[in-house]
Order: C-alpha cells, then structure tokens, then sequence
C-alpha cells in the first residue's frame, strides 16, 4: 500500500534526502547564510538566543479523575514569586518569566552573561472546575496544581432516549 501512495507523489517527494544536489537544498543553504552573514556584526546572534531563553516551554503533565484535575508542571531554574497560575471556567494558565545570570571571575577576567525570558502555557479542560478550590504547589523546580470538579455540573447531564424507526 505504501509503495502505491508514494507512486502518486510528485518526483520531489518521491527521491530520497540524500540528494544533496536537488534545487531545493541549495536554495535552503543559500538562505542559511545570508541570515547568517546578516546576523554576524551583532553580540547576539538569533540561534545563540534562541538555544537558551526564547524556547522555553515548560513541560507539563495532566491527570483527570472523576473529583479533580492534577496538573504538574516542570519549571526548572525559575522562582515561586516569577510564576501566576490562573484558573478560568475552562483553563488553567499557567504564566512565568525565566531569569538566569552566570558569572564567572579571576584575577585576568570577569565574564557575566544573563538571560531573560516568559512563557504561558494554556491548558483547556472538558469539565466545569470550582476555580474557587484551586490549590497550588511549588516546590524544586515543579509546580503542582489541583482543581476541583463542579460535582453539580456533572450530574446535570440529561439521558436522552433513543427510539427505533
């Protein structure tokens, strides 16, 4: 089956990465440098940036029960007083800024480098939460919250009978 699928791909598709020679890999080299010509006067360089602050995203876990949801989120490197956790109807947020300064000094040098950055991550619930009995807990680096679920708002779904033609 597969074979029949790739048939049906264009030649471009169908030849394999390796071709190193293909219009397309040149275009993407030639793209490469010139960001990377364009960027070499600065002290910051984009990917320089981008590998330690701007990317990050906190990983999280999330567990539903029939009385609550249990939301574990990994924040390494960031303190209690820079993270707000936020509970809607419908979502947790869970927003943060992440601060982190090295130094380093000798007799012959002082090196100091710091970066800054935020993140948000929105996380959607199915059911309706009593955001009034949110409970939030930090400790090394992970963030646990607990939301209870409206209780009420489960039972009130209607059975809807189904008949036969």
């Amino acid at each position: 089956m597969i074979m029949k699928i790739r048939s049906l791909l264009p030649d471009v598709v169908r030849k394999p990465t390796t071709d190193i020679d293909h219009p397309f890999y040149s275009l993407q080299r030639e793209m490469n440098n010139l960001f990377d010509n364009f960027f070499r006067g600065f002290t910051v360089a984009p990917r320089g940036f981008a590998a330690g602050m701007a990317d990050f995203t906190p990983s999280v876990d999330v567990k539903e029960n029939d009385k609550e949801y249990i939301i574990k989120a990994e924040l390494p490197g960031v303190e209690e007083k820079d993270i707000d956790v936020t509970v809607t109807n419908d979502s947790v947020i869970i927003k943060g800024e992440k601060k982190e300064e090295k130094k380093d000094k000798d007799k012959n040098y002082y090196y100091m480098e710091r970066s800054y950055g935020s993140f948000c991550r929105v996380i959607p619930l199915d059911a309706e939460i009593e955001s009034g009995k949110a409970q939030a807990n930090f400790k090394n680096g992970i963030l646990n919250v607990k939301i209870s679920k409206n209780q009420k708002a489960k039972e009130k779904g209607t059975k809807v009978p189904i008949k036969t033609s």
